[in-house]
């Protein structure tokens, strides 16, 4: 009697998983092909700088125009031809000078201290009205350019004494006759000092001279005759 073969048929897999595993696939090739690329995507705006401040040195200008337009406008508001306030500073500047002068010639900076104070008190008398002359103003140039470098440890005191003396001789020449002899004396005392004040009789010399001067200053301070 013949055997006969008997095989198992094979079950078909199921049409739901093979739609699964399609949805899968359409899934995952749909990520990879449609999300975003990251250099497509647009840059963050750039942050708007911003506006610089006042600094401090327009503050400062505005500050000084200001200040300027109000001491111009307070020049602008005294009367011509009043000068009580100058008249003021010209004592005290005078009486300072005196004050010098009669100081211990012996001390440091004596002969220097003098001039500048000496030559304060002539420029600021060659500002008024009845001594603006030429020639006065040609002295006080001179005076200003002889003591411009004072400040200076080896600068000479002799180019400053003689160019004060001119000045006073100026001014009396122009509105006081009384003070000739007394000018006259200055310029040839102005001329003998050697500018020092090493020895004792350097020192009395430089003495003598702003001792009068300062005399002679106090006289021209004063209106003329």
């Amino acid at each position: 009697m013949a055997d006969i073969n008997i095989q198992r048929k094979k079950s078909a897999p199921s049409p739901w998983l093979l739609v699964v595993l399609a949805a899968v696939v359409l899934a995952v090739a749909a990520y990879f092909f449609l999300r975003p690329d990251p250099a497509d995507e647009p840059a963050p705006p750039a942050a708007t700088p911003a506006a610089a401040p006042v600094t401090a040195p327009d503050t400062l200008a505005a500050a000084a125009a200001v200040d300027l337009a109000t001491r111009r406008a307070a020049i602008d508001a005294i009367p011509q031809g009043d000068t009580t306030a100058s008249a003021g500073d010209n004592a005290e500047t005078t009486g300072a000078l005196a004050t010098q002068a009669a100081s211990n010639s012996a001390a440091p900076n004596y002969a220097r201290d003098g001039l500048q104070k000496l030559t304060g008190v002539l420029v600021a008398l060659t500002d008024r009205d009845d001594l603006r002359d030429p020639t006065i103003t040609e002295q006080r140039d001179n005076l200003t350019s002889a003591t411009s470098r004072l400040g200076e440890p080896t600068a000479s005191l002799r180019p400053g004494f003689v160019a004060a003396a001119g000045l006073i001789r100026a001014m009396q020449q122009k509105a006081y006759p009384e003070l000739e002899g007394a000018a006259s004396e200055l310029v040839r005392q102005a001329s003998q000092l050697s500018g020092r004040s090493a020895t004792a009789a350097e020192q009395q010399q430089n003495q003598q001279f702003l001792t009068q001067a300062a005399a002679a200053v106090r006289v021209l301070s004063e209106p003329a005759r």
